[in-house]
């Protein structure tokens, strides 16, 4: 039987435009979608840039003008990976254009745009998608299920982290993530781990946030630059459900590449999770024999969906790119009328609110409502 084409433009070829190609080439296999898609157009700054990623992903045509994708009749899908500041413009051209829109998060810089594109894409009828795939590991879609079985009984507290240090050396030139306007570690990652706090224990609706910039200044081509951005953000959080928590974002945690980690604590039980050892949930059980208890490992395998369409036996684990590939699966269904959006431009700008209240309330250092 003959696939439906869909037919990808893809915006900005670095380490995330790179893995959501990826994306599409396994998405594709290992779901056995009623879609073929069709790499169309790539485009980056440079005629270099978007040439050899057009030679190695097997785009039909490479272009340095984005607006060629979204002017394309034959284009379904607007993918954007390029700098956050460009999300905005990038987006609503393609949502008046009646492309479906596929972006890296953050939404955008602000909340407020974040909000317009939005309500641009709901009053099109247009199907969107934002970037937030470590949702889509099966052990956090366990973790969910557990929680929402009532297997760790009442949730009372929540601690998320995510750090890395990949902004670790002061020597590090100032980059986009510096700027002013949506910048700072935790708009930059404190975002996936506000995403997961929601996602397992349900809304935020209070939060005391402390954000701190250590290194004051970077060097950049016109010389040193004043950061006025956080280099660590932390809150404290207040959940619907009564639960609280704590949530850190750290881009100079030396050492770290991939720490996002949670532990929740309820009245039965209670889950701890790491991301750097991705394809394992442990989990204490109050009801355990005395002597017995501890945390034990729960190792992801086929009984964990979609896990066995990576690989049918349990221990050999999937991949960041596998987490990728799940959720493009995901897009497509909602984009067939199969399924809703998984993570959609709404429950982005929502993440971008979150993100700016935490701000808001360091700066003013009180408590404030979501």
């Amino acid at each position: 039987m003959k696939k439906r084409e869909l037919r990808v433009g893809l915006i900005g070829t670095g380490f995330m435009g790179q893995a959501h190609v990826f994306g599409y080439a396994t998405a594709e296999k290992v779901f056995d979608l009623p879609v073929r898609f069709v790499l169309d157009t790539v485009a980056d700054v440079t005629d270099d840039a978007a040439n050899s990623a057009a030679r190695r992903f097997g785009f039909e045509t490479a272009t340095t003008e984005w607006r060629r994708i979204v002017e394309s009749p034959s284009i379904d899908i607007v993918n954007i990976t390029a700098p956050n500041a460009l999300h905005k413009e990038m987006a609503l051209a393609a949502i008046a254009a009646g492309k479906h829109v596929y972006c890296e998060k953050p939404l955008a810089p602000l909340a407020d745009d974040a909000r317009e594109m939005t309500e641009a894409a709901e009053a099109a009828g247009i199907m969107t998608q934002v970037g937030f795939n470590y949702l889509c590991n099966p052990m956090l879609a366990l973790a969910k299920e557990m929680i929402e079985a009532g297997e760790l009984g009442e949730i009372r507290a929540w601690r998320g982290v995510h750090a890395e240090d990949y902004m670790r050396d002061a020597a590090g030139p100032w980059t986009f993530r510096h700027d002013p306007a949506g910048g700072g570690a935790f708009a930059d990652i404190g975002s996936h781990a506000l995403a997961t706090a929601e996602y397992l224990c349900g809304p935020i609706t209070r939060v005391m946030g402390d954000c701190v910039t250590h290194i004051p200044e970077r060097p950049s081509r016109d010389g040193p630059r004043r950061i006025e951005v956080d280099d660590i953000g932390r809150a404290l959080l207040r959940f619907s459900s009564g639960a609280s928590g704590s949530v850190e974002a750290n881009w100079l945690a030396t050492g770290r590449k991939m720490q996002h980690d949670f532990e929740v604590y309820g009245s039965k039980g209670g889950l701890a999770f790491s991301q750097e050892r991705f394809n394992e949930l442990h989990y204490f059980d109050t009801d355990d024999r005395k002597g017995r208890q501890g945390y034990r490992r729960i190792e992801a395998g086929p009984d964990h969906p979609p896990y066995g369409n990576f690989c049918v036996a349990a221990g050999h684990q999937i991949g960041f790119n596998d987490l990728k590939a799940i959720e493009v699966a995901g897009y497509v269904r909602a984009i067939l009328g199969e399924a809703e959006e998984p993570f959609n431009f709404r429950a982005g700008w929502r993440i971008q609110h979150l993100v700016e209240t935490v701000h808001r309330s360091s700066r003013e250092e009180r408590w404030l409502d979501v």
